[in-house]
């Protein structure tokens, strides 16, 4: 199959939506699938106000639509509600050609956080974008039912995988974490507002806080939490060596959708601690329990009761939890969500 797959998010980001869809991308191509990535490496770019590592390509209907029609897909999916996104939800209505979406990021909490303006705003620009497609993939059932609120009714369930021959509870623990007062507290991924990081290194508990990344917020969360541990950004054997020296990972967001960095903790036998929300409540439970019955975190609305309940969770359910995510079975999910276009539909295109 000949796969287009459109994307305003693209390397070298380091976040859960780049490391899905490069993923997705490396599966398909090793059962055979042609995949055509329109990202924004291909253009000319600015960076995103206040989230400089997204490129906004410029002036690019004209190329995507070329490159599209060059391609000459099979099936369609646009993978981000950026300028190469809607320039390709363009050329598919304006042919008449059927394609999929998928919901990885709520723009409208991020936007309304920096504006200050309700969150309400910001929704019908979301709804307008995802409505035409024939179905848009979420992550979670939590998330389908929160789209089915705003009038987004025909989500498919898309879900995440772990690397579990990087992410193990034997992967050799990271030095700069083996000699540090416990237990230590890790937190990885981008250090932004809407990551609710103060409420994490506010929190009272003892031990040490770690954070892994970068982001806009590094410098100020330095100032006012100088008792943390600021690693920036850690990829490959020294991440998974950070996840599996730690004895709880905190998720303190209340925004995101899935939260690709706690199924890799887990998978390297490391408790979750976070808030009852979308995200947590879909991976951790409401008893802690995630999908197998077995203690793997704790969710509470006081998040360092959250980190102490945690830390009671045994590595092993937590490693057997994460391995139960597969970037195969999500391979599956993703080929079985697509729309194919029809002969019939090309030759009218064309």
């Amino acid at each position: 199959m000949k796969i287009a797959l459109v994307s305003d998010a693209w390397a070298p980001q380091v976040n859960g939506v780049v490391r899905t869809l490069a993923t997705t991308v490396a599966k398909l191509a090793e059962r055979r699938h042609r995949v055509e990535t329109i990202t924004p490496d291909g253009f000319r770019t600015v960076p995103c106000p206040s989230y400089p590592e997204i490129r906004l390509a410029l002036g690019c209907g004209a190329e995507v639509a070329r490159r599209l029609a060059a391609f000459d897909p099979d099936a369609i999916h646009i993978a981000t509600e950026g300028p190469l996104g809607w320039a390709a939800r363009r050329w598919c209505i304006a042919h008449e050609l059927p394609f999929t979406t998928s919901f990885h990021t709520r723009f409208p909490d991020y936007v309304a956080m920096r504006t200050g303006l309700p969150t309400a705003w910001f929704w019908p620009v979301v709804r307008r974008f995802h409505r035409p497609a024939h179905r848009i993939m979420v992550a979670t059932e939590g998330l389908a039912a929160e789209l089915r609120t705003q009038g987004l009714g025909q989500t498919t369930r898309w879900s995440r995988g772990v690397d579990t021959a990087l992410f193990a509870p034997d992967a050799a623990p990271h030095p700069a974490l083996i000699d540090l007062p416990r237990p230590i507290q890790l937190y990885v991924g981008r250090l932004a507002v809407e990551k609710n990081l103060d409420a994490f290194l506010a929190a009272d508990t003892p031990g040490t806080k770690v954070l892994v990344g970068d982001g806009p917020a590094a410098a100020a969360l330095a100032r006012a939490f100088p008792q943390a541990k600021l690693l920036g950004a850690l990829q490959g054997e020294a991440l998974a060596g950070a996840y599996a020296a730690a004895d709880v990972f905190v998720f303190p967001s209340r925004t995101d959708t899935f939260g690709l960095v706690m199924i890799e903790a887990l998978a390297s036998g490391t408790p979750v601690a976070g808030y009852p929300v979308h995200g947590p409540l879909d991976i951790v439970g409401r008893d802690g329990r995630g999908t197998r019955g077995q203690v793997i975190g704790a969710l509470d609305d006081d998040l360092a009761v959250a980190i102490g309940r945690a830390l009671d969770a045994a590595p092993s359910a937590c490693a057997a939890e994460g391995r139960s995510y597969s970037w195969d079975a999500c391979t599956d999910q993703f080929i079985g969500a697509l729309q194919p276009i029809s002969r019939r539909l090309q030759a009218m295109a064309a």
